[in-house]
C-alpha cells in the first residue's frame, strides 16, 4: 500500500521509469498494485504496452474495462471489453460488463449480442442443467440437485425423467407440497402422472392411480422386445427350475430379508438359480445368499437380450423379479419372456403393469380379493403374511439411549422410514401426538441435510420443539436393529408403510401403530401387525391413528401387555419362521407352474 500513494507523482515526473517499473510486475502484481489507487487504468495502460500477448492479457483488459466503466468512460471501455472477450471468448464476466456498456450507449442490440455469445445454446445449457442434477443427486446434495434441474424444466417442460427426479428429491427434502414445481407448463396433472413409480406410492393411496403412473413409466422407458423366448410347451425336468432375478444380491435390505427362503427351499422340488446383477459389495449377506443358490449367474454386464437368453437356455419354469419398478431392474430382460411363468415380488410393492409378468406375489391383507381387477400383473396370494423374513439371528450390540443420544426418561417415539415417505399430513399427525404426549421425543433417522433441517422448521410452525426431534445416523444393520429395542411405540406412515423396518420392530418387541389404507403400500404393516397378533394396534383412519397412538403412549400396562406379547416369541412363530413360510411360497407357486402352458405365448412376434 505503501507505494501506492505516490503514483500520480511519480508518473508526473518520471514517466518512463514507471512504464518500465510496471512491465517487470505479473499479472496479478499489477491488478493489486492498480487496485484502489487513482491511477489503476493508467497502470493497466503501461502494462498492455509491454503483454498484450501474455496468456493472462484478457484479465488486465477486464480490469481495465470495469474501470473506464466506472469512470464512465464508456468508449474506451468498449474497447478495452472486447479485446477482453477476443482473447477469452468465455470470459462471461467481460461479456456481461461489454453488453451494460452497450446498453449504456444505447446500443441495445450490441448488447444482446454481446451477453447471448457467452451463453450455450439452450439445448446445451439443457444438458449441463441435467448432468448437474444427476451427480449432485448422486452426491445427496438435493437442494442444489432440484436447482439444477428445476433450471432444466425452465427450458424444456416437456421431460419426464427429470421432471420425476425433481419431484422425487422434493419429497426427500420434505419440500411440502412436492408436486409444486413453479414451472409454466407442468400443473398439478402433469406432475401427478410423471413423478414416478416409487414416489406415487408415498403421495396417494390409490392403486389405480400406481397402476397409471406404472403404465406411463413402463411405456416410455421399456419397450417391448422383439419377440418372446420361452417355449410354448414348457419343459420337463424332474425339479422346478426356479429363478430369482435381483440387482440386490448385496448389503440391501431385500436380502436380509430373502436370505432364508432361498436357503429354505425344498430341493426335491426346485432347484433354485439366482441371475444377479447386484454389486460387488463384500457383505457377509451378500455371501451367504450367493452360496444358497444352486446356480449363480452373474448378469451385471450383459445387456438384456443376451441376459434373457441365458436365463432361457437354462430352462427356467419360474422367474421371481425382486426389484419391481425400483433402481437397478431390469424390466428389458422381462420383455423377452425367458421364462415360462415371470413374477414381481418383494422389491416394489405395487402394480408392475409389464405385459409379460404373470404374477404379482401378495396375500389377503395386502391385496383383498376384492382389489383383484386393479392391478397389474393379478394377485397370487400366499398364505399368511406375503413379506419374506430372515429367520437367522444377528449378534446385536449392547445399546443405551444415552449413547443414542435419547432421553433416559421421557416416552420415544420412532420411524426409521425414508424421508421421503412422511407426507405433510403425516407430519401433522406426528405433532399433533406430540402435543398430547408431554416430555415425549420423536426419532427419526438422519435422511438427507435438507430434510433434517425442514422437518425441524415443520415441527416449529406446529408448536413442536425442533429439541423434540432426534435424528439418528446410519449405523450396521446389528446396531440399528438392536437400538429399536430402546424406543417405545414405533409410528408407521401411511400412504406408504414401513415395510422391512416395520417387520424389525415387530422382531425386537416394539409395537406399531399404523392406518390400513386401500393400497398395497398402504396395508403392508397391517399384514405384519394381523400375523403376529396385534390387529388392535391398526386404525381405520389418520385421526384413529392419532388417538391411539396417544393412548398407548398414556397407558403403560397396555402397551407392556403388546412388548410382552412380542418378547414371548410372536414375531419368531410367523413372521420369523422362515420354512413355514418358503412352503406357503412354494403352495402358491406350485398352483400355477402347471397351468403355464395356457399362459406361455412362445415364438409371438411384436
Amino acid at each position: 500500500m505503501k507505494g501506492k500513494s505516490g503514483l500520480g507523482a511519480v508518473a508526473k515526473k518520471d514517466s518512463a521509469f514507471l512504464h518500465r517499473a510496471i512491465a517487470g510486475l505479473g499479472p496479478s502484481e499489477v491488478v493489486e498494485l492498480a487496485e484502489g489507487s487513482a491511477d489503476g487504468a493508467l497502470l493497466y495502460r503501461f502494462w498492455l504496452d509491454h503483454h498484450h500477448g501474455h496468456q493472462h492479457a484478457c484479465a488486465i483488459w477486464y480490469n481495465l474495462g470495469v474501470a473506464m466503466m466506472a469512470a464512465g468512460k464508456l468508449p474506451q471501455a468498449e474497447e478495452a471489453l472486447n479485446a477482453a472477450v477476443r482473447l477469452r471468448p468465455d470470459l462471461w464476466q467481460a461479456a456481461r460488463a461489454l453488453g451494460l456498456v452497450y446498453e449504456r450507449q444505447g446500443m441495445t442490440g450490441q448488447a444482446l449480442a454481446a451477453w447471448r455469445r457467452v451463453l450455450p445454446p439452450p439445448d446445451e445449457r439443457l444438458r449441463l442443467h441435467n448432468e448437474l442434477g444427476r451427480v449432485l443427486e448422486k452426491e445427496g446434495r438435493l437442494g442444489e440437485a432440484a436447482a439444477e434441474l428445476r433450471a432444466s424444466l425452465l427450458i424444456d417442460p416437456d421431460q419426464p425423467d427429470v421432471l420425476q427426479h425433481l419431484l422425487h428429491n422434493r419429497q426427500r427434502m420434505a419440500a411440502w407440497p412436492p408436486l409444486e414445481t413453479n414451472v409454466p407448463g407442468i400443473d398439478l396433472q402433469t406432475a401427478t402422472l410423471r413423478c414416478g413409480p416409487l414416489a406415487t406410492l408415498a403421495l396417494v393411496d390409490d392403486p389405480a392411480q400406481h397402476r397409471a403412473v406404472a403404465e406411463d413409466w413402463i411405456g416410455r422407458k421399456v419397450p417391448p422386445a422383439p419377440h418372446l423366448l420361452a417355449p410354448a410347451g414348457g419343459y420337463r425336468h424332474r425339479r422346478i427350475r426356479l429363478g430369482y432375478l435381483s440387482s440386490d444380491f448385496c448389503r440391501h435390505a431385500m436380502s436380509f430379508l430373502i436370505a432364508s427362503v432361498i436357503e429354505q427351499h425344498d430341493r426335491k422340488t426346485f432347484e433354485v438359480y439366482g441371475y444377479c446383477s447386484s454389486p460387488e459389495d463384500g457383505s457377509d449377506i451378500r455371501t451367504r445368499v450367493i452360496a444358497a443358490f444352486d446356480q449363480h449367474i452373474v448378469i451385471r454386464d450383459m445387456d438384456d437380450e443376451a441376459a434373457a437368453t441365458r436365463i432361457r437356455s437354462d430352462e427356467i419354469d419360474i422367474l421371481i423379479d425382486l426389484n419391481g419398478l425400483t433402481r437397478g431392474a431390469r424390466l428389458g430382460v422381462l420383455r423377452w419372456k425367458p421364462a415360462r411363468v415371470q413374477m414381481t415380488y418383494l422389491g416394489y410393492i405395487g402394480p408392475v403393469p409389464l405385459p409379460e409378468l404373470d404374477w404379482m406375489l401378495c396375500d389377503e391383507i395386502t391385496v383383498p380379493a376384492a382389489h383383484d381387477g386393479v392391478y397389474l400383473p393379478p394377485p397370487l396370494r400366499i398364505t399368511g403374511c406375503f413379506q419374506a423374513n430372515d429367520s437367522q439371528k444377528m449378534d446385536l450390540p449392547a445399546v443405551s439411549r444415552a449413547a443414542e443420544g435419547l432421553p433416559e426418561e421421557g416416552f420415544v417415539f420412532v420411524c426409521f422410514s425414508h424421508h421421503y415417505k412422511i407426507t405433510e399430513s403425516m407430519f401433522g399427525a406426528w405433532c399433533e401426538i406430540l402435543r398430547a404426549v408431554p416430555e415425549s421425543v420423536l426419532w427419526l433417522v438422519d435422511d438427507n441435510p435438507e430434510s433434517q433441517a425442514a422437518l425441524k422448521r415443520h415441527a416449529s410452525l406446529h408448536g413442536v420443539l425442533p429439541e423434540r426431534l432426534i435424528f439418528a445416523p446410519r449405523v450396521a444393520p446389528a446396531h440399528y436393529r438392536a437400538r429399536l429395542s430402546l424406543a417405545d411405540l414405533f409410528l408407521d406412515t401411511t400412504p406408504y408403510n414401513a415395510g422391512t423396518v416395520a417387520s424389525d420392530a415387530l422382531r425386537m418387541g416394539l409395537p406399531i401403530v399404523t392406518v390400513l389404507g386401500k393400497s398395497f403400500a398402504a396395508r403392508m404393516a397391517a399384514s405384519l401387525l394381523t400375523n403376529v397378533g396385534l390387529t388392535e394396534c391398526i386404525a381405520p383412519d389418520l385421526a384413529g391413528y392419532i388417538s391411539l397412538a396417544r393412548d398407548l403412549a398414556g397407558d403403560g400396562a397396555r402397551l407392556d401387555r403388546l412388548r410382552c406379547q412380542l418378547r414371548e416369541g410372536a414375531w419368531e412363530r410367523t413372521l420369523g419362521d422362515a420354512k413355514r413360510f418358503t412352503r406357503n411360497l412354494e403352495t402358491a407357486l406350485l398352483k400355477v407352474v402347471d397351468r403355464s402352458e395356457t399362459k406361455s405365448t412362445a415364438g409371438e412376434t411384436r
